[in-house]
């Protein structure tokens, strides 16, 4: 009997560190080039409440100067739930509200920049609509730009607010806000202090930004994003009641299985053999780097495919180099051109050059 005991023990340890979670839908993403690292039902659809707001505030950023100062008007008198409590005729940036909009989880601060940005509600939702087609949010549909689910909800899916995350990512001003832990801001009614409601920032040294949800109908709702030796990750959970302790536990598991390996830096480029664009500058325009495995890495090769195009001008992209691990293409990003400056001839030699080509 001790002998069977004994083994026991011995099989129980071989799922403690596999990746895990108690949430609906969940995923880990690399947020540099989207791969997915582990997923659960990662596309399974409801009411996903706040992280609503990460849409909310990327589209603002992308289409109004948010050094801006705007006074709140009457559209404040439609808000509830969660806010930052300004008041009509508050005279506040629009930097301000997008702070109060990712650390407090402000309702009427959504409000207000729907209004400032795309003129209302409704034709701010179309753009938050429209950015989500882009980037392939297929399981996803925007009503409201807070999150709030009574009267019609967003309906997203892990998978999607976790490209959707990525791609904020990518905007200096937005990380900066995401990863801001606490916000002093004064204007002609108050001065405030918010203190961001994602506790992982204070509880998680590698959380780098995030966006908390929760109503009655979608329960917790939590993504957020962390980095740790060039590796950059993003977690989505979906209805999950220990979201805290599942995100932590995620990153802790990719960061001791996952190596970021950069394979070309981002600028000028050379390719052994090429000699199409011989003349001009080959470039990528970010780093080209990929999570791998310990197993994977030695089965990496990177294979670049060139277009020849004969008129090209700067800026265009001529072709693309694509990772392989063995035979599986899992990533490509674009190759650009820039075009040799030629020095002007001066008279001698366009007569010089003219003979030539007259014989």
């Amino acid at each position: 009997m001790k002998k069977i005991l004994f083994l026991l023990v011995l099989l129980i340890p071989l799922n403690v560190n596999a990746f895990n979670t108690n949430a609906k839908g969940a995923i880990l993403m690399d947020t540099d080039n989207n791969r997915i690292l582990y997923a659960e039902n990662a596309h399974y659809t409801q009411s996903v409440a706040s992280i609503s707001k990460i849409m909310t505030a990327i589209v603002t950023i992308e289409n109004i100067d948010i050094k801006k100062t705007i006074t709140v008007g009457d559209e404040i008198l439609k808000a509830y739930g969660s806010g930052i409590y300004v008041k009509q005729g508050e005279k506040i940036t629009i930097e301000d509200l997008l702070y109060g909009l990712m650390l407090r989880s402000g309702n009427d601060a959504a409000l207000v920049l729907a209004k400032n940005v795309a003129g209302s509600t409704e034709k701010f939702v179309t753009k938050m609509n429209e950015k989500a087609r882009i980037l392939g949010m297929n399981d996803t549909e925007f009503n409201n730009p807070s999150g709030l689910d009574e009267e019609k909800a967003n309906i997203s899916s892990a998978y999607d607010m976790a490209l959707l995350m990525s791609y904020a990512m990518q905007n200096e001003d937005f990380k900066t806000i995401t990863g801001t832990k606490v916000r002093t801001v004064k204007t002609n009614k108050n001065v405030y202090k918010w203190h961001n409601k994602n506790k992982l920032l204070n509880t998680y040294k590698y959380t780098t930004g995030g966006k908390t949800g929760f109503t009655k109908k979608a329960k917790r709702t939590l993504v957020s994003t962390a980095s740790k030796n060039g590796l950059n990750l993003t977690v989505v959970t979906i209805n999950d009641g220990s979201d805290w302790k599942d995100h932590t536990l995620l990153y802790e598991e990719a960061f001791k299985k996952y190596t970021s390996y950069t394979f070309l830096n981002k600028g000028n480029i050379s390719i052994l053999g090429e000699t199409y664009y011989k003349n001009n500058t080959l470039y990528t325009k970010q780093d080209f780097k990929y999570p791998l495995l310990e197993n994977e890495k030695d089965a990496v090769t990177l294979k670049y495919k060139l277009e020849k195009n004969r008129k090209y001008k700067n800026g265009d992209k001529v072709g693309t180099v694509n990772l392989y691990i063995g035979d599986k293409k899992v990533n490509s990003q674009n190759i650009y051109v820039n075009k040799e400056k030629t020095k002007a001839q001066t008279l001698y030699q366009k007569i010089k050059a003219w003979f030539k080509n007259d014989k």
